[in-house]
């Protein structure tokens, strides 16, 4: 390591000093010299060794090189492979030659680390919210800068305390807004509408594994007494009249249930230049569990506490439904189908020739059409 040969540069030093050729004034100086440098090496060395408790390692390190490292190629904005190729990070260093896998095998150790949502905590934070034990929470994943959405989702569907005489809830989780005027603004909404969750995650497509499973942490230490919960897109159409008959239905399940859009013998994309590449290093298998498109997908909220304890074992991958399915997987629990599949759709073409009155879930596109959508139904009653 650069270190260790900073720490022999000292050594071979003093013991240069120590020969008798210079003035001894001069030799107890440059002798104390070195000794500073030789365990300023040290500790600098030792701040960089690994953590190995994954629940304290994200606030030992939030700082350093290597979060920043990973943070920034989870966010595709630096090349992370060619930076613990080429750069010094927690036992990788310039002077020592690794193998293609062993520094794969690092990354993943590593991503694994990031992914937990033990590794993180809230900046905002509504800790309160489920004090009124509400029926069913609606959590919806959305990156910062989306206020439009936010706001058409809170002048539609997520208007809506009270369906069938029980509560609902909704609430929005993003990440780091990556910068003081837009974290500012974000502070703004925050204290008008009471409805924001932030996490110190880097907000990006290829985090949406850890945006999931920080809202699962949400739900299970925060809101454990709720009865449904919901992950629902930012730029999703919802009939809550027609969820919370399903969820009323004496045949739904209140424990290990979760439903929606099923997705069954979906092949794992090996193609590195598709947006849902999975490396077999990340997971091995060749196709995914049953699992439940993440575009919405309803729970009972005993779920949370267990997908995050499963997670701990399932390596982490980019592709968040999935991931949630590998969880269940290992839980032993199934994804049920819906009592009627055709309410859960995902784009609706024509909403005119499309009765949206009798779906549970559409892929509405943007915020504009959230509420068309909205209003398309309303306009019906």
């Amino acid at each position: 390591m650069a270190i260790e040969c900073i720490r022999k540069r000292c050594c071979l030093a003093h013991g240069r000093v120590s020969m008798g050729y210079i003035k001894p004034g001069f030799v107890v100086l440059a002798t104390l010299a070195t000794l500073f440098l030789c365990i300023f090496a040290y500790i600098y060395d030792f701040s960089l060794m690994p953590v190995t408790h994954p629940r304290t390692w994200f606030n030992i390190v939030n700082q350093t090189k290597l979060y920043n490292a990973v943070s920034g190629g989870l966010s595709g904005k630096i090349n992370v492979w060619n930076f613990l190729t080429n750069q010094q990070t927690i036992g990788i260093s310039t002077t020592e030659k690794k193998t293609t896998a062993s520094i794969r095998t690092e990354y993943i150790f590593i991503h694994q680390y990031v992914a937990h949502p033990s590794n993180y905590h809230f900046i905002l934070d509504e800790p309160d919210k489920c004090k009124q034990d509400p029926f069913l929470v609606l959590m919806v994943p959305v990156a910062p800068h989306e206020v439009n959405a936010r706001n058409a989702i809170r002048s539609t569907w997520g208007n809506e305390s009270s369906v069938q005489g029980k509560a609902v809830l909704t609430l929005f989780l993003v990440g780091l807004t990556g910068g003081a005027e837009a974290q500012q603004q974000l502070e703004e909404e925050s204290r008008q509408h009471r409805d924001l969750l932030q996490s110190n995650f880097v907000d990006s497509y290829f985090n949406l594994t850890i945006k999931t499973m920080v809202i699962m942490d949400w739900l299970a230490t925060r809101c454990s007494q709720a009865t449904f919960s919901m992950k629902v897109d930012s730029d999703m159409y919802i009939n809550l009249e027609n969820l919370m008959s399903v969820l009323l239905s004496p045949n739904t399940p209140r424990q290990n249930y979760i439903t929606g859009y099923l997705m069954w013998d979906q092949y794992v994309i090996r193609d590195k230049n598709s947006k849902w590449y999975v490396s077999v290093e990340l997971y091995p298998e060749s196709k995914y569990p049953t699992y439940v498109l993440g575009m919405g997908y309803v729970f009972s909220n005993d779920l949370p506490p267990k997908i995050v304890e499963a997670s701990e074992a399932i390596k982490p991958f980019n592709i968040e439904d999935a991931y949630v399915g590998a969880c269940l997987k290992r839980l032993g629990i199934n994804p049920s189908g819906a009592p009627n599949p055709s309410q859960f759709r995902t784009y609706v073409n024509d909403p005119k020739s499309t009765d949206l009155s009798k779906l549970i879930t559409a892929i509405a596109g943007s915020p504009e059409k959230v509420i068309e959508f909205w209003q398309n139904v309303k306009g019906h009653k």
